[in-house]
């Protein structure tokens, strides 16, 4: 579950620091690919996707009764 958390923070957060993400070598090999990914609806919905990973596992974490000693 600390694994999600990680990654929901690192989705929610990465298409917002320009250097992370704007000389990316992934997105720099096209050109229409890099104009896309830098536009703000883009960040924004990558940024909703690493949210909505935190939410399930937050919910994952606060969730009583549903660990392996529940039985």
């Amino acid at each position: 579950m600390i694994v999600c958390i990680y990654v929901g923070l690192l989705v929610c957060i990465a298409p917002w620091i320009s250097p992370w993400w704007d000389n990316n070598p992934l997105f720099s090999q096209s050109p229409w690919l890099m104009h896309f990914i830098t536009q703000g609806a883009v960040r924004g919905l990558i940024s909703g996707l690493g949210l909505l990973n935190l939410w399930i596992a937050l919910g994952d974490v606060l969730r009583p009764g549903d660990g392996p000693d529940s039985r």
